[in-house]
């Protein structure tokens, strides 16, 4: 079976949105387009580099092909990222029917085609962007592997990696450093649900219990 993984450039406060430049992507009146360029450095680099070594696919939603496909066919021939990206099939999750024209790129109609698509034979895959796509894809526990790049900005407001309809879940960091410029970059897999317990003693005050019961009330 084909591995997934999620590779994401993320502010401290969880937005992902737009981190290439400020006409990326303004929807939703969000103003920092291009917040990565100042922050990015020599390990960020260095981890982004061998995502794309070797053979992949890509696993786009709609608006990161879009962006993708009015940039990456036009840049220099020779420019590494355009020569792997051309190469590599485009898994794009979309419920329109309209043409996918970047060379390899097809249509996936729904996260049920992502399951059938990792049980296929083939190259693992990666997401890009595509923000929209991690709360379905983490809820149907079809991701494996998740790279985090979180920048020392804070951005109030946007599209977010954990963004509504993402499921609770518990994950095991597998790697991590810290840049010189500050970003923390982690590498997570799933590791189950969710366990709860408390730090409490087992016998519960008087005014405890009458908070609680406030809650209740609301």
């Amino acid at each position: 079976m084909r591995k997934l993984t999620g590779a994401v450039f993320v502010s401290l406060d969880g937005i992902m949105q737009a981190p290439g430049g400020p006409t990326e992507d303004w929807t939703g009146g969000f103003k920092f387009g291009g917040w990565m360029a100042a922050l990015a450095d020599e390990a960020v680099g260095a981890t982004i580099g061998p995502l794309f070594d070797g053979d992949f696919d890509l696993l786009l939603g709609r608006e990161t092909y879009e962006i993708f496909a009015g940039y990456w066919p036009f840049a220099d021939a020779d420019h590494p990222i355009r020569i792997a990206f051309d190469k590599a099939a485009k898994h794009v999750v979309t419920h329109h029917d309209t043409g996918l024209d970047w060379v390899n790129s097809h249509r996936v109609a729904s996260i049920e085609d992502v399951a059938e698509l990792k049980r296929s034979a083939g190259p693992d895959l990666i997401i890009q962007g595509s923000s929209t796509l991690y709360p379905p894809l983490l809820a149907a526990g079809l991701i494996d592997r998740l790279v985090v790049m979180t920048f020392p900005v804070v951005l109030g407001g946007g599209k977010k990696l954990f963004g509504p309809g993402t499921p609770g879940f518990t994950l095991r960091m597998t790697d991590h450093l810290v840049s010189s410029g500050g970003t923390v970059i982690a590498t997570y897999e799933p590791a189950g649900p969710v366990e709860t317990g408390t730090f409490a003693g087992p016998e519960m005050s008087t005014r405890e219990k009458a908070r609680q019961e406030r809650m209740k009330r609301g």
